[in-house]
């Protein structure tokens, strides 16, 4: 009867000691699911606008071209990688659509940052249709806002499939007598 006694409390002690195992491996994986592999949305991080090239001729008719070169770092904060699909970025003169461009789609490796860059070309008529063209070509200064947004999906550990996006928006500034071209940006994350 002694040693059935001594068989019956190791199994309950083996027993104990799993469970406790069992759980403080279960507290330890949902504290890190909850904090340090929640998905967060990538950040996006306005770089540059750059004038690339002018051409404008207001005499006998308009015509011309502006060409922009937008940059900006796509920063992944994630434990995951982050794939975002094919984007657009907008520009617009006095809220009127002028220009788009096309990002295309890209994979960012886990807690990483990623360079995007896209070139926009505005035809000099599309700035003619607005009344305030001329006032704004004499007084020697463009003013366009362009956005920007990407959506994709964060890839934890090839098993958490999470939707995740950023935005961007940018008031950029030219100069017709110096050529050169100036932007201040922000951008919103969305969870």
């Amino acid at each position: 009867m002694g040693k059935e006694f001594k068989v019956k409390r190791k199994w309950k002690i083996c027993c104990a000691v799993t469970a406790i195992l069992t759980i403080v491996i279960a507290v330890v994986l949902v504290t890190l699911a909850f904090t340090l592999f929640k998905p967060k949305d990538p950040k996006i991080i306005p770089q540059s606008v750059t004038l690339e090239g002018f051409r404008l001729v207001v005499f006998p008719s308009i015509t011309g071209n502006l060409s922009l070169e937008l940059a900006v770092t796509v920063d992944n904060r994630n434990y995951g990688g982050f794939d975002y699909d094919n984007s657009t970025a907008y520009i617009n003169y006095r809220g009127n659509l002028v220009a788009e461009a096309p990002i295309g789609k890209d994979t960012i490796r886990p807690r990483s940052k990623n360079n995007v860059s896209a070139s926009v070309i505005i035809f000099a008529d599309r700035l003619a249709a607005d009344g305030n063209f001329l006032n704004d070509f004499f007084a020697g200064v463009f003013n366009f806002t362009s956005s920007t947004r990407l959506q994709g999906k964060v890839n934890v550990f090839n098993i958490f499939k999470l939707k995740a996006s950023s935005s961007s928006s940018c008031n950029i500034t030219v100069f017709i007598q110096n050529q050169t071209a100036d932007s201040v940006c922000t951008s919103k994350i969305r969870l």
